[in-house]
This record gives C-alpha cells, sequence and structure tokens, in this order.
C-alpha cells in the first residue's frame, strides 16, 4: 500500500497532541441517525473523554446533548471545531470557529475546502484535513 503525505502536512505527533490536549469539540453535522458518520464518531469522543457539543439547526438533541444551530451558539469554551458538513458549507464554520476562539479546524474526510483552510490559517488555527477523528485517535492512541 502506498503511503501518501497527509495535506495538512501534520506528523503522528502532532496528531497525537491535538487529541491529548483539545477535550472540548463543536462537531458541526451532528446527527441522530446511528449509522451517519457523524454519529458514530461522535458517541466514540464521548466514551472517550471528550465534551462534544453537537451543532446542526435541524436539531434540539443528538446522543442526549442539546444541539445548537451554530457554533456561537455553544455557551462553553470550544478548542477543536470538527466538520461533517459539505465543503461549500465549511467557510461558515471555519469563520464562527475563529469568532470563537477555536484552536483546530478539522476537515473530516471529503469536507475540505481550501478557501475556508486558508482562511483558518491566516487566522492562527492548526487545520487537520482528509482524517476522521475517531480514526487517528484508534490508531495513535491505542484505543480499538
Amino acid at each position: 500500500m502506498e503511503e501518501t503525505r497527509p495535506i495538512d502536512g501534520l506528523t503522528d505527533e502532532d496528531i497525537r497532541e491535538i487529541l491529548t490536549r483539545y477535550k472540548k469539540i463543536a462537531l458541526v453535522g451532528a446527527s441522530p441517525k446511528p449509522e451517519r458518520d457523524a454519529n458514530i464518531v461522535m458517541k466514540y469522543l464521548l466514551e472517550h473523554g471528550y465534551d462534544v457539543y453537537p451543532v446542526n439547526p435541524k436539531y434540539e438533541e443528538v446522543l442526549g446533548r442539546k444541539c445548537y444551530p451554530s457554533v456561537l451558539d455553544i455557551p462553553d469554551k470550544i478548542e477543536v471545531v470538527d466538520l461533517f458538513v459539505k465543503p461549500k458549507l465549511t467557510m461558515e464554520y471555519v469563520e464562527q470557529a475563529i469568532k470563537k476562539g477555536a484552536k483546530v479546524v478539522w476537515f473530516q474526510y471529503n469536507t475540505y475546502n481550501r478557501e475556508a483552510s486558508k482562511k483558518a490559517d491566516e487566522a492562527g488555527l492548526i487545520i487537520v484535513a482528509n482524517r476522521c477523528m475517531m480514526r487517528e485517535h484508534e490508531r495513535l492512541l491505542g484505543e480499538k
């Protein structure tokens, strides 16, 4: 299998640092449907000690947690904005992440947007791209 360098340029140590340092996550595109990746990842993160705030204007609650219409509506501090939305929608949430004072924008698989990534980078946020938070946690922190 051919190894390809991730487009975010982050090393395993960088990802491990993000996963161990930042615990307050806004999960954008949260879904109450158990078959959806956003639901599977949110459940996993909650089970592994992360404080996850679902963000989706369509729902009142996801996995027993209040669901917020936007990142800016979350009353607590947010460190990571984890994106499960189409690339064309990510710019809005990157702007919210910047305003909210987040440290990391995490583009899940198939959500990467070059312009949104550039805006996050210019604002000093760490960009993780084309990776799954759950898979990276399993891979780097030994959780199976």
